[in-house]
């Protein structure tokens, strides 16, 4: 998403946690892999499960967790975030910012290699980040990322001005220079992400509509390739790039991965040693919560229903939005349903994410509970809502993803709205992830079940989310007064931290009276992971997990 400068963010950076349980039962079973062949005797192997597939492998396209994860694990941009939430050395070994703070230049290592042997320059980040704003791309992530931030990004992605515009250049290989439209020292932190790693032009040119449909068609240059993968496969590995340029800091031989959906599955396999990690449903924490190996980890993901005013009637009513808004109970959800860890969203910005710039307080402490559930207000805007439509009753259609946890939420949810609310009707749609972010593209929805990851430490990478002209407002959402709010956070309040944290608590209190998105919960994880796993570490922002040092305990 789009950032500006605030140097007090990167003071209260998260620290990781390690994914790795004190000790664990010693009459497990410790075969690795599920399938023993894809393992030589002797590596360093971990086994982990992923919860759907990949739906991308192109930084420019890539909208998603597992995306992302999966890019991070095989590619290097400018600087990679280590185990304390600080960027470290990618292809950049160092940086000098002009005295305006609008110049930043990069000088590129000269030992970085792609996977087939090219060089890795300044022109693979001068492509990468003008195919990402170019609009014959269709990244959805490039615009949201890039404009406001580099020079022209707005007016090259909305097609004004020609991709050469950008404000990015290369000075012979090793050098990149970036321009940026506003002061952003922690700019430097926004090159971790995966829309601004670097491509190779003439591999990306000669594959065409092939690249980055499988492993065939990729290049890797971090710390792993991916292998046995393609846009539908259930099952793909990590292996050690040993032409990465920090092949020695790489401990891991191999990592694999396997699509499994269904928890009990998941858990038998961790059961029989053949996996080294596994989430848990609600369950299965009240049968594994005393176990050794079980660990919760805190998120920044907010889950929350998004509201399609342009796919019905109804859901263009304010009233309609706001009683669907309050008509479910939350707290039995994370209780009864989730029993993980997870706790109830009343807002959208997640607690104990960012804390106020003068007091240090929690921001979703400060902006408070904005919507709750309230079984009698919700009766009330609903029955004024249809009596606003002239109807006495509403069929409305909520799409999820298809995997066991998410059936047993929507079909809670549905349950709740449908008798709370007389005269509605919840159809549940459930489909796997990638087709549901499609329909979310093409907004071809009515309610859906959604979430958001900080890609950033700043209110705005949530709120930005809701600007008419966000590229990921797939609402028909739009109010002026919101907008103004938000963007000024990033332009004339870029240096007045207090003032842009009040224009974030304003838009959020605007945005739930608007009522485009219903609040769910602020997710957990609840999971067991084996005691071998070592130096996994959990991003609170980008890309979830980081592999790059990741080991096993001897």
């Amino acid at each position: 998403m789009k950032k500006r400068n605030w140097l007090l963010l990167l003071t209260f950076a998260f620290v990781l946690s390690v994914l790795a349980a004190c000790s664990g039962d010693d009459t497990k079973e410790t075969t690795a892999g599920t399938d023993d062949s894809t393992a030589t005797e002797g590596e360093k192997v971990l086994n982990f499960l992923n919860p759907e597939a990949i739906p991308s492998m192109d930084p420019s396209l890539a909208t998603d967790e597992s995306s992302f994860v999966y890019l991070s694990a095989t590619m290097d941009g400018l600087y990679r975030l280590d185990k304390d939430t600080k960027p470290s050395p990618g292809i950049a070994t160092n940086h000098t910012v002009s005295e305006d703070g609008l110049t930043w230049t990069f000088t590129l290592r000269e030992d970085a290699k792609w996977s087939n042997g090219d060089p890795v320059t300044a022109n693979d980040f001068v492509y990468a980040w003008q195919r990402a704003v170019n609009p014959d791309t269709g990244s959805e992530y490039g615009p949201y990322m890039m404009n406001g931030v580099i020079k022209n990004a707005t007016a090259v992605s909305s097609g004004e001005l020609p991709v050469a515009d950008l404000g990015v250049k290369a000075d012979g290989d090793y050098t990149l220079v970036v321009e940026l439209e506003n002061p952003t020292p922690y700019f430097e932190t926004l090159t971790t992400f995966g829309t601004f790693l670097p491509l190779n032009q003439k591999f990306v040119e000669e594959k065409g509509d092939s690249f980055a449909t499988n492993s065939e068609n990729l290049l890797a240059n971090g710390p792993y390739t991916i292998t046995d993968w393609d846009s539908t496969s259930n099952s793909w590995n990590l292996v050690k790039n040993a032409d990465y340029w920090d092949a020695s800091t790489v401990k891991m031989d191999q990592l694999t991965f396997e699509v499994v959906k269904d928890p009990q599955t998941a858990v038998d396999l961790y059961e029989k040693g053949q996996v080294d990690r596994v989430d848990l449903t609600s369950d299965l924490v009240d049968q594994y919560s005393t176990d050794e190996d079980y660990v919760v980890s805190a998120d920044t993901f907010v889950y929350f229903i998004k509201l399609n005013k342009e796919s019905n009637e109804a859901l263009a009513n304010k009233n309609i939005r706001l009683a669907i808004s309050t008509a479910f109970d939350k707290e039995a959800l994370v209780d009864e349903i989730l029993n993980n860890g997870s706790i109830v969203a009343n807002g959208l910005v997640p607690k104990d994410f960012t804390p106020m710039p003068e007091t240090g307080e929690d921001f979703r402490e400060v902006s408070g509970d904005l919507v709750t559930y309230n079984l009698e207000e919700a009766k009330e805007l609903w029955a004024k809502g249809l009596e606003e439509l002239g109807t006495d009753s509403v069929e409305l259609e909520f799409l999820a993803d298809d995997d066991a946890t998410t059936k047993t939420l929507i079909q809670y949810v549905a349950n709740q709205l449908s008798t709370n609310l007389e005269g509605l009707t919840v159809n549940i749609k459930q489909v796997p992830k990638e087709q549901r972010l499609d329909l979310d593209d093409s907004m071809d929805y009515e309610m859906q079940l959604s979430r958001w990851g900080p890609d950033f430490l700043d209110p705005f990478t949530f709120l930005n989310l809701w600007t008419t002209d966000s590229g990921n407002n797939w609402t028909g959402y739009s109010n002026a007064d919101y907008d103004k709010l938000v963007q000024d956070t990033a332009n004339t309040l870029a240096t007045d931290n207090v003032a842009r944290y009040d224009n974030f608590l304003q838009a959020e209190k605007l945005l739930f009276e608007d009522a485009p998105i219903a609040p769910v919960y602020q997710a957990s994880r609840a999971q067991l992971v084996s005691p071998k796993v070592q130096d996994v570490f959990v991003n609170p922002f980008g890309p979830t997990y980081e592999y790059k040092w990741a080991d096993v305990a001897e």
